[in-house]
């Protein structure tokens, strides 16, 4: 005798379908590592530290060489740089890259084509120390973006954040709230704005762009943005001297500033996020600070000194991790 089990038609014999809701047309962000959120807070260190010396470089050649041909040989110097290293990645991605076009050429008119010019302009008029100082409000913006972006940034790290504001406040008006500002100061601001567009929009970069070939990419069409203006330029101001004090100072922003920073920039914002990235940002004015003691001879004081302070405490604070939430509740940290 054959005893038989009667079906239900319960959960448990019921044939599993595919969660539509579950199902999106992008890859989902998933929460770093505590090893990719090292990582990114030493990329984007590096980032910085590497940007505060092309302050120096750029102030340094402010007199010599115009801004816009400072900033094409600028970029055409990094893209020699990455092609070596990304053409390959570049050419089997050029169906991805025509898709993402429109994207792309946004990242390079704020990140390469404008801001650079905008930073090249402002050091015909203010201190290597200022610009860097007032490169410090980028990532005051590029809180906000990511906070609009529904991003939650937790009382910690707007904490962090207030403080180190403080110390660049304090910093910049010599112990005192009050703050002259210059006209290069006004093209830095114009600046910081630019830069913090380009980090906010480098968290929407598709995840099918490969890094380098979109690194390559916006050099590229910076360079060909800046072509027209670098042409004029030549023929209204004339060109510069080869020598020297000029081609020293443009392989250093062009190499280093350029192809190596902004490709260690580009991976701390995939591994650590806009926000978390600009925090670590607030050390510009430091590094700027000690290359302009170790440089130019410049002393800051105990009033400086205790600046610096509050700028290390607020992004020691505000680029901390924090408890990893229970799986399953809330939002997907980023």
């Amino acid at each position: 005798m054959t005893l038989t089990t009667p079906r239900h038609p319960t959960a448990a014999t019921t044939p599993a379908e595919p969660p539509a809701t579950t199902a999106e047309p992008h890859e989902p962000r998933r929460p770093a590592p505590a090893k990719g959120v090292g990582l990114g807070l030493l990329l984007a260190l590096l980032a910085t530290v590497v940007w505060s010396g092309s302050f120096v470089a750029t102030r340094d050649m402010a007199d010599s060489v115009p801004p816009v041909q400072a900033v094409f040989w600028r970029w055409v110097i990094a893209l020699l740089a990455v092609a070596p290293f990304a053409a390959r990645r570049f050419w089997r991605q050029r169906a991805v890259l025509r898709r993402h076009l429109g994207f792309t050429a946004l990242a390079s008119l704020f990140g390469v084509a404008l801001y650079n010019t905008l930073v090249h302009q402002a050091g015909l008029t203010t201190s290597a120390t200022n610009m860097g100082m007032i490169m410090a409000a980028s990532p005051v913006i590029m809180a906000i973006y990511a906070r609009l972006g529904g991003e939650r940034l937790g009382p910690r790290r707007l904490l962090g954040m207030a403080v180190a504001v403080l110390g660049v406040l304090l910093l910049v008006g010599k112990g005192s709230l009050a703050v002259d500002l210059a006209a290069g100061d006004l093209w830095m601001f114009a600046a910081a704005l630019s830069f913090a567009s380009y980090s906010a929009l480098l968290r929407r970069r598709p995840a099918e762009l490969d890094g380098l070939a979109f690194l390559l990419t916006t050099f590229v069409l910076g360079a060909l943005m800046l072509a027209p203006a670098y042409a004029v330029s030549l023929a209204v101001q004339g060109g510069f001297a080869v020598v020297p004090g000029t081609v020293g100072p443009l392989l250093y922003i062009g190499v280093f500033s350029s192809a190596v920073a902004f490709f260690a920039w580009n991976k701390a914002i995939s591994l650590i996020g806009a926000a978390r990235a600009g925090v670590v940002y607030y050390l510009q004015p430091v590094c700027v600070a000690l290359l302009s003691f170790l440089l130019l001879g410049e002393r800051l004081g105990l009033a400086g000194g205790a600046c610096m302070a509050l700028i290390l405490g607020g992004v020691a604070l505000g680029s901390a991790t924090g408890r990893p939430a229970p799986a399953g509740r809330g939002r997907t940290p980023r």
